[in-house]
């Protein structure tokens, strides 16, 4: 009965749905099993093509997205829950609800797709339904599932479509701006910084000049500001870049772009200046920062806008001339002075580490610093220069001091003691080296940040350290030469430590000295040359030459410089050096080359070359090399013509460098080249080169590749840098040699590490890896990365693997672990193994992304016996950074005792998506946050506590507890959460800058005040740091915030009553609330003190009636209202007087908006202002008003503000139903003339004053969807709209012009309305006349004229003149436009795109029209179009390169005759001779029924360039080309070649019966371009003889369809080509392919139906 009554109910439930549907389930199981299948692929696919694009945007620094992350892990889930092969685990972990249990329909899927066999053997054994009735049940279910879970998958690979970009670049740390060591106050600095600062406050100032002497501070001064600017967010951006005496544009825009995160797509200066524009333009306001300005600074060749281009922009300048700061019109002008004597003296004895009481050396050591004459840099250097020297040394110091030749110099006065003090401090530097040191970095440009990496090369080479041998020693020598001249200021630090800069004066000083008989050095780096400098000295005498910075467009022949050892050059990319060049420097030792082309047999005779630099150069016949013999540094960076490396690279036994890095091409290093450089140091190939590394000797070309073995045969190796693409090319048992530096990735990765050791292994298993490859790596690895290697265990791979027998033992792994970061590895349940807790002491940072097995990140284990507990107290203490993002299984970061661990130094913390995390501090960790600056968790759906309540049975000590470091506190979507901190820890966040709190469900406060809890001072919360404060469904916080300047609350049920909580906000500037309730309550105005508010946002407030009675914003510039349902009006008359700084005003869907601007009495229904509440009403600096969706809304602004509103440049009015007018009568709402406002009593007489009215600024003009609308502005206000761009006026229905004439106006000169800079018009749906009839318009640079549902299109047009630089137009729905005067009023000598829609009495396009530059002509539904084009407008048409017409159903000729009688219309033969179409290159014809051809046959010739013709539903079309009365058939052929047609379409044309009458074929042969043909429902397409014209095609698609009478596919093809056919309908269809007639490559058969 179970059975029957199972039966029953399906069948009962068949009945209530579809029959045909519920019946498939139970039948084509298989179906919905092979979509399932297929469905699975297709996701599967998709999840590839978005991880290789994550893996691109990792490659390039860039932060994945959120939801690309998110779409990532729910796509590897789906395929691993419906998977088959280990779905069963992985769908119990991830349970689902389905229809069925999922483990039983898992099995039972599996059994069924491996065959219904046993259904039908049930069948067999019993004809009973009552044993396979429950089969049928099973599959229904099954199948139901199926379909279920195929439509999830399908919605996944869905949403993959819509990431155009899967990541975003993090912005950049602004280190220009970081806190300097080096600013020391003076009163001059001081009096200039308070200057400077004024200024920048000042709406008014734009350009402010710093101008003083060379190394005054006023690079340092400027920083200084900016890095205050920045502090107090007095701009949303601060931007510096160095401009030097010789301004290269390209490195000015890079270095703002760098700071902006801006990736230039474009190469040209102007092109990028361009894009920099732009983005400047979306900073609101934006601090420039221009040093050491020389000349004039073109901003806009940069690409900064300024001034009326963007007024939030202000730039400060520094300078050594005060007449540039006049130049630039700078204001105001600030000058910085040197240093008093008493200012100059105490920063000389700190420098000099004076004593007071060393009075004999005071004595000597004041007149020295007397010689400095008040210049920073000069007395800092001095200073440090004679520290702790003996009396005697201060006293020739003085006396050198008085007597330097630098006193001398045709300087002014006060730079030459400059150089005399930097000479003396020179003089002093204790070594040789140290000196050689600083005089190699003045070989670079000015202002360059100069790669110490390059000093030790040339240090190297120029013997700098002769008596050391290995390079890396020799590195770390010049790195202390820096670290002197740093400490001495000779030397400036960068924003990175690999890289130094000198300061201009110095640098100028140091090529004084370089230049010097003894040096030889000469100089011309960065100087914009173009040709070889011409000296004043001889070159023979020279030792060092640098012209590196310039683009050298030509060189000498030959060079005689036979002292001559160093040469640094950079050559425009072209230029090839002579190959003589080198034969008079015979002595060279270091050669230099960026760009440029050069043969290396041109360096034969160099054989005393020691070092080669070839950068970005393209460089060939490489097998010279074996000529230098003494090489020891080989670099070829960035060469991409070097695609092998020559095998006589071998023979340079004195090699100690090959550098490779970034060499493209790179294919072949031949086996044992690199075995066979025995005094090989450093083999720097780099993950952009080289990666074909061979196991066995051969590669799979049957040349010979290097393997990695040969790397144990360099004993002197010490530095590599390379990729291994594979884990096959590592050979068995390979073991790496211990190494000082390395950076190896192997797999699909990229490494950008600035480690001195890093290992970076992606896309690989670990499983097939042998572990102690990197064993002797692991003691001194500082950056470990892994991204998506399966199998991976831990940090170490596996141990399990490793031995001991390498260097050291695995107590040894990790000491030197600073940076790990892994990604995506899912295997990997715990990072760190309580056996290497030495890995913990020196990590700065850790990252752990998308590793769903994750459970534990730091095993901690018991310390072990005779363990130091001092030293076990260093476990992460060095921490700095810690993020673990999508971690979904992660049940705790730290496991086991934490009473050894310290997070003294963490600063970020960042957990996101950490599903199973209840706590994250033990409180003994807590009470270690001493410097934690950032807290950001978000998505912790178990999270319940901050701190757990225990830690190893000890309880919480609330006093010691505190975050005195913590800047920002960010905690979203945590549901578990119930409060973040108790109350006691309130009083160490006094540094709080930033707090962004989303209340969960369970979130009651976010100060939770416990039993013993100390309470605060008065009960309140004090946060004084405080700026910014976002709180997303708030309950209770009471707190002081003086410097709070940003809040934002959403969704808060009493707003009054929680506003009431936050005290001395003084200092607001940005405002958001979003639906939030309460927001009536009178008192919310009061109790918020917006005197700083500058920008106001309020979103979703369901009772909000009127902003806040009693607010003074006299600071407001921008306010934004939308979707508040009950707000009847915005401001009170009290408020608008105070809003003279508002620049935007946006409301959006408020529905009971009923005016902006109302009375300030309580009575609701007298709101209505009247005119003598007006008089003192306007928006002075209103730029933008936006108003959408407010139907109740009858105005604007009254009338009587009109001439309030002088700035506004954009007006935009959207979907308002009941607008009457911009401006409208008070009262009674009646419209007014606007010179009964604006006019003034005088003898009783009305005395019009129109020029006080008007708009001077307005640009744009946008009103849409206001049907009640009847004009916009009187004629009157024309005159000020000079500087309209672009009005749209679109679905207003009941519009009748847009600028209307009253009583009274003043008419414009010759009644003409001149708008001289608008550059596009659209009008729709009424609008009959521009303004009124007796009035004409001028647009001399209109480009862009829409017009939409006119009625007199004729008149409306005569009022529009002056249109010659009209570019594109589009019609539709206009009558009128037959009138014959249409045409020859548009001048259209310039338009390039024409659209013409549902233009219901136009016969034929205007006559007279001459359209040379049209490119594109659309023409649709003009149902009584005869014709398109006349034959003189043809002969103009020669850039037409579109032509797309449609449902036309009256047209009969594409081109006729030019005469007026339209019954003979038809072109004759000898009108067509000249005619053509030389450009057109697409035609699309459709539904134009009484077409009976194209083109006339003799235009067939003109055709040159079509590639697409594509014809449709033309029941009365004859042929593409219609013969004209002379051709012949045999002229018709000739003529009949369309070369260029690749595309030919011809669909549903039942008449059509060849391309051309008078021509037997259907398609003519010679088009043999043609790639794809689709031909549907055209009888002619059966010609049998069609086949063997169309065998010579190079056709790949071939489409038929609704042939009835086709037996077979044209005889006779050879289609070599052909990859895709589709044939349907085809009902007489024989056969398709003749094997024997057919030649077929890859062919694809699609649709092949319906053929019986």
């Amino acid at each position: 009965m179970e059975i029957v009554s199972a039966v029953v109910s399906k069948i009962a439930e068949l009945s209530a749905e579809p029959v045909i549907k519920q019946f498939t389930y139970m039948f084509c199981f298989n179906n919905f099993v092979k979509k399932f299948s297929e469905q699975w692929r297709s996701l599967d696919l998709a999840l590839h093509r978005v991880q290789h694009d994550v893996d691109v945007a990792i490659r390039n620094a860039e932060e994945i997205d959120n939801d690309v992350n998110k779409w990532l892990e729910d796509a590897k889930k789906a395929l691993a829950v419906y998977g088959l092969q280990d779905a069963v685990d992985v769908a119990t972990k991830n349970a689902e609800e389905i229809e069925i249990d999922v483990n039983k329909w898992l099995e039972d899927a599996k059994n069924e797709m491996e065959g219904e066999n046993r259904l039908e053997n049930e069948k067999g054994k019993n004809g009973k339904c009552f044993t396979w009735c429950p089969k049928w049940i099973c599959q229904f279910k099954l199948s139901k599932a199926l379909e279920k879970k195929t439509e999830t998958l399908r919605k996944l690979e869905e949403e993959s479509k819509k990431f155009q970009k899967v990541g975003h670049k993090e912005p950049p740390q602004d280190l220009a701006f970081l806190p300097s060591k080096e600013f020391t106050p003076s009163e001059s600095s001081k009096e200039a910084f308070e200057q400077i600062m004024k200024a920048l406050k000042d709406d008014n100032v734009n350009m402010i000049g710093l101008y003083g002497m060379g190394g005054v501070g006023k690079t340092t001064l400027v920083r200084e500001v900016g890095r205050r600017a920045k502090k107090t967010q007095l701009f949303d951006a601060v931007l510096l870049a160095t401009v030097s005496q010789n301004p290269n544009v390209m490195y000015i825009q890079d270095r703002m772009a760098d700071n902006l995160d801006l990736h230039f797509d474009k190469n040209t200066i102007e092109g990028r200046a361009n894009q920099l524009w732009q983005r400047l333009k979306t900073e609101k306001k934006l601090l420039v920062i221009l040093d050491d300005v020389w000349k004039g600074v073109n901003l806009k060749e940069i690409g900064i806008p300024f001034g009326d281009d963007h007024r939030g922009c202000k730039v400060l300048l520094t300078t050594r001339r005060r007449d540039i700061c006049s130049y630039m019109e700078c204001q105001p002008i600030v000058f910085l002075s040197i240093l008093s004597e008493n200012e100059a003296w105490a920063l000389f004895k700190i420098n000099a580490h004076l004593r007071d009481e060393d009075f004999n050396l005071n004595t000597v050591a004041k007149k020295v610093a007397r010689e400095c004459q008040g210049l920073p840099i000069a007395l800092v250097t001095v200073g440090r220069a004679l520290r702790g020297k003996s009396v005697i040394e201060w006293e020739v110091a003085s006396t050198e001091l008085k007597n330097s030749e630098f006193q001398h110099m045709e300087q002014n006065g006060e730079e030459n003691n400059a150089y005399a003090c930097l000479k003396l401090s020179y003089d002093y530097l204790k070594h040789e080296k140290t000196k050689l040191c600083f005089l190699l970095c003045c070989l670079f440009p000015e202002d360059y940040d100069i790669p110490i990496e390059d000093l030790t090369i040339y240090a190297v080479s120029y013997g700098l350290h002769q008596d050391v041998v290995p390079i890396e020693d020799a590195r770390k020598q010049v790195y202390v030469a820096i670290k002197t001249l740093k400490d001495c200021c000779m030397l400036l630090g960068t924003e990175t430590e690999e890289d130094v800069k000198m300061h201009d004066l110095v640098r100028d000083v140091a090529i004084q000295i370089a230049s010097s008989k003894e040096h030889g050095f000469i100089v011309k780096a960065g100087i914009g040359l173009k040709e070889w400098p011409r000296c004043t000295k001889s070159f023979e005498s020279c030792k060092t030459i640098s012209l590196m910075g310039n683009k050298l467009a030509e060189l000498p022949e030959g060079l005689v410089c036979p002292q001559l050892k160093v040469l640094l050059l950079e050559l425009d990319d072209d230029l090839k050096v002579p190959e003589r060049f080198f034969e008079g420097m015979k002595g060279i030792e270091v050669f230099s080359l960026e760009g440029g082309c050069l043969s290396l047999q041109s360096l034969e005779f160099s054989t005393n070359l020691q070092s080669l630099l070839l950068i970005d150069c393209e460089c060939n016949n490489l097998i010279w090399l074996r000529k230098l013999p003494r090489l020891e540094i080989l670099c070829f960076i960035g060469c991409s013509s070097v695609k092998e490396l020559p095998d006589e690279i071998g023979e340079l036994k004195e090699l100690r460098l090959l550098d490779v890095t970034d060499c493209t091409s790179l294919r072949r290093i031949p086996v044992n080249l690199i075995g066979r450089l025995k005094k090989l140091e450093e083999l720097l190939i780099g993950d952009d080169s080289f990666k074909g590394w061979d196991v066995v000797g051969c590669d799979s070309t049957g040349g010979m590749n290097a393997s990695l073995t040969e790397l144990n045969l360099l004993s002197h190796l010490a530095v590599l840098s390379l990729k291994i693409l594979r884990v096959e090319c590592i050979p068995r048992d390979f073991v790496f040699p211990r190494l000082l530096k390395y950076d190896i990735v192997l797999g699909n990765g990229y490494s950008r590490t600035k480690h001195p050791t890093s290992l970076y292994l992606s896309d690989i298993s670990a499983a097939s890896l042998n572990a102690k490859t990197f064993e002797q790596l692991f003691p001194t690895v500082s950056q470990i990365h892994f991204r998506n290697v399966e199998g991976l265990e831990n940090i170490a791979l596996s141990c399990d693997q490793m031995t001991s027998n390498g260097h050291g033992s695995q107590k040894d792994f990790f000491e030197r672990l600073e940076d790990v970061k892994v990604n995506t590895c899912k295997d990997i349940r715990t990072l760190f193994l309580a056996k290497w807790r030495q890995a913990l002491n020196n990590l700065t940072k850790v990252e752990i992304l998308c590793c769903e097995s994750l459970e534990v990140v730091f095993e901690l284990g018991e310390a072990e016996e005779g363990i130091n507990e001092e030293k076990e107290l260093r476990q992460l203490s060095s921490l700095t950074r810690l993020k673990l993002e999508n971690l979904p299984e992660l049940k705790c970061i730290w496991k086991g005792p934490t009473r050894h661990v310290s997070l003294r130094s963490l600063v970020h913390l960042d957990l996101r998506g950490l599903d199973k995390l209840t706590f994250i501090f033990t409180p003994h960790l807590a009470q270690s946050l001493v410097h934690l600056e950032t807290l950001r968790i978000g998505d912790c759906i178990g999270l319940k506590h901050l701190i757990g309540e225990k830690d190893d049975e000890r309880e919480i000590i609330p006093e010691s507890f505190g975050f005195p470091k913590l800047k920002t506190l960010s905690i979203r979507r945590c549901e578990k959460l119930e409060y973040v901190f108790p109350v006691s820890v309130s009083p160490s966040l006094l540094n709080l800058e930033n707090m962004n709190i989303s209340f969960g469900a369970n979130l009651k406060e976010i100060f939770y005040r416990g039993e013993g809890d100390a309470l605060t001072r008065d009960g309140i919360i004090n946060f004084p740091q405080q700026r910014k404060l976002s709180l997303s469904r708030p309950t209770n916080f009471t707190a002081q915030l003086p410097s709070l300047q940003v809040l934002a609350i959403e969704g808060h049920e009493e707003l009054g009553d929680f506003l009431a909580q936050l005290q001395g906000h003084t200092n607001l500037r940005v405002i958001r609330i979003a639906h939030c309730k309460g927001a009536h309550d009178r008192r919310t105005g009061h109790e918020l003190s917006l005197l700083s508010l500058e920008k106001l946002e309020l979103n979703s407030m369901p009772d909000m009636r009127c902003i806040w009675k009693g607010l003074v914003l006299s600071c407001l510039t921008y306010l934004k209202v939308s979707r508040c349902e009950k707000l009847t009006h915005v401001f009170t008359g009290s408020m608008v007087a105070s809003l003279v700084q508002l620049q935007s005003l946006d409301i959006s869907d408020c529905e009971e908006l009923e005016q902006i601007i109302a009375k300030d009495n309580d009575d609701e229904k007298g709101q209505i202002l009247s005119g003598s509440d007006l008089q003192s009403l306007c928006f002075p600096n209103l730029r933008k008003v936006e108003i959408n969706g407010c139907n109740k809304l009858r105005s604007l602004f009254p009338v009587a503000m009109a001439a309030g509103l002088p700035k506004l440049e954009a007006l935009k009015v959207r979907d308002s139903s009941q607008l009457l007018g911009v401006f409208w009568q008070d009262d009674h709402a009646s419209p007014v003339t606007w010179e009964q406002t604006i006019a003034k009593e005088k003898d009783d007489e009305r005395e019009i004053i129109p020029e006080s009215l008007g708009f001077p600024k307005l640009k744009t003009l946008s009103i849409s969807g206001c049907y009640k609308l009847e004009d916009v502005f009187p004629v009157s206000v024309s005159p000020s709209l000079l500087n309209l761009e672009e009005i749209t006026i679109v679905c207003c229905a009941n519009l009748k012009q847009i600028f209307y004439s009253g009583e009274g106006d003043a008419l414009t000169r010759d009644g003409i309305i001149n708008f001289p800079q608008l550059r596009k018009l659209c009008l729709s749906s009424g609008c009959n006349f521009f303004g009124p009839k007796n009035f004409t318009a001028q647009f001399p640079s209109l480009q862009v004229l829409s017009i939409d549902g006119h009625e007199e299109l004729g008149d409306l047009l005569a009022q529009l003149q002056g249109h010659s630089n009209l570019r594109e137009i589009r019609m539709t729905d206009c009558k009128g436009a037959q009138d014959r005067r249409t045409g020859h009023e548009l001048s259209l000598l310039s338009l390039e795109k024409l659209e013409l829609n549902c233009m219901r009495d136009m016969r034929c396009i205007w006559k007279g029209l001459v359209l040379s530059h049209l490119t594109t002509l659309k023409v649709c539904d003009c149902h009584k179009l005869t014709h398109v084009f006349t034959g003189s407008m043809v002969a103009s048409l020669v850039q037409l390169q579109f032509l797309d017409i449609s449902c036309c159903e009256e047209l009969e000729q594409i081109i006729a005759k030019d005469n007026d009688d339209e019954k003979d219309q038809i072109l004759s033969g000898s009108d067509l001779q000249s005619l053509c179409f030389p450009n057109l290159c697409e035609v699309y014809i459709m539904r134009c029924n009484k077409l009976r051809s194209l083109f006339p046959v003799a235009m067939a010739a003109g055709l040159l360039k079509l590639k697409t013709l594509s014809v449709s539903h033309s029941s009365q079309l004859l042929g593409v080309f219609g013969q004209d009365d002379h051709a012949s058939p045999v002229n018709v052929e000739k003529q009949m070649v369309l070369p260029n047609l690749s595309f030919l379409k011809l669909n549903n044309l039942p008449s059509i019966v060849c391309f051309s009458p008078g021509c037997d074929d259907f398609l003519l042969h010679g088009h043999t371009n043609l790639r794809e043909i689709c031909i549907t429902d055209c009888k002619g397409a059966q010609d049998r003889r069609t086949g063997h014209e169309l065998s010579n095609l190079s056709l790949e698609k071939l489409y038929l369809g609704s042939l009835p009478d086709m037996r077979c596919i044209w005889k006779g093809l050879v289609l070599s080509h052909l990859t895709t056919l589709g044939v349907y309908d085809c009902h007489k269809l024989t056969h398709v392919l003749k094997s024997v007639e057919v030649l077929l490559f890859s062919l694809c058969v699609e649709n092949s139906e319906t053929c019986s």
